[in-house]
């Protein structure tokens, strides 16, 4: 009788492999949008605001010269607002870039249920209406609760335990470049 395991997940990613993640969406990106035209590139608080920055940073690169960008603070718009507690710390939203009628990159880094992506639809919408919207994350975790799939993945990782944690954590916010699968606390 022949056994076969599953792989062991991994449960970490070190600086490089971020970096290696991070370049193969910015082409995935690139290969999606017309770098003549403009592009107004929107991260959800706290860490798809960075990730936004570094993938503007880097599309930039490749010739989009026109680049908007934007971060929306999704806190008031979450449908367990009242679970955060008395007094959840909303910081705020800069969208100062006219979105009607323009395609816009909306990022963040964890896909899990779908939820903040809800918060994110909704808010947007009190800016105005873009003319396509499309959803780039670092890591697409599945366990989705509502019908929310994204346009751009840099990693996909199907075998995540309910009871974990996809923590992801850039220099500019946590001191060093690092994807890890924890337990829960």
């Amino acid at each position: 009788m022949l056994l076969r395991f599953a792989p062991a997940m991994r449960n970490s990613y070190e600086p490089a492999d971020v970096q290696r993640i991070i370049e193969q969406l910015v082409a995935r990106i690139a290969v999606g949008f017309d770098a003549r035209k403009t592009l107004n590139i929107v991260g959800i608080r706290t860490r798809g605001e960075v990730l936004a920055q570094r993938l503007a940073a880097a599309l930039a690169k490749q010739g989009f010269a026109q680049i908007g960008r934007g971060v929306l603070d999704i806190t008031l718009y979450r449908d367990d607002l009242s679970e955060i507690g008395p007094r959840p710390l909303v910081r705020p939203t800069r969208i100062d870039i006219d979105i009607d009628a323009q395609p816009l990159l909306l990022v963040d880094d964890v896909l899990f249920t779908g939820r903040s992506i809800r918060a994110a639809l909704d808010a947007l919408s009190d800016f105005g209406r873009p003319s396509a919207i499309r959803l780039a994350v670092l890591v697409d975790r599945g366990g989705r609760e509502l019908p929310i799939q994204p346009d751009f993945v840099a990693l996909t990782l199907s075998d995540v335990p309910k009871d974990h944690r996809v923590n992801v954590h850039f220099a500019e916010t946590d001191g060093a470049d690092q994807i890890l699968v924890e337990p829960k606390q």
